[in-house]
């Protein structure tokens, strides 16, 4: 698996649901995913920007808060997986 895709891949709504699985409190996840809520970029180029954009997927670059975020998502995501009565695993296949 490339994990570095996945980073730029992770779905936002994954992102909440593995805060929540592993016990965020509620006004944290609130926080965290307000920062995500209207996330929007510009393309820069020797010609100047581009319009600006909506992201819906991944998780901010260079925010010294992603890294942690991946983590999560991916503990959630293996602690589900390890339980033989669930199959969440298929969720890393939807980020291609």
């Amino acid at each position: 698996m490339d994990l570095e895709k996945a980073f730029d891949r992770v779905p936002r709504q994954v992102i909440s649901w593995a805060m929540r699985k592993l016990g965020v409190e509620e006004w944290l996840v609130s926080a965290v995913m307000s920062v995500y809520t209207g996330a929007k970029t510009v393309f820069r180029t020797v010609y100047g920007n581009s319009k600006n954009f909506e992201v819906k997927v991944g998780v901010h670059q260079g925010s010294s808060l992603s890294p942690l975020l991946f983590v999560i998502v991916m503990e959630a995501i293996s602690r589900d997986a390890r339980l033989p009565s669930h199959g969440n695993c298929c969720m890393l296949m939807t980020w291609q």
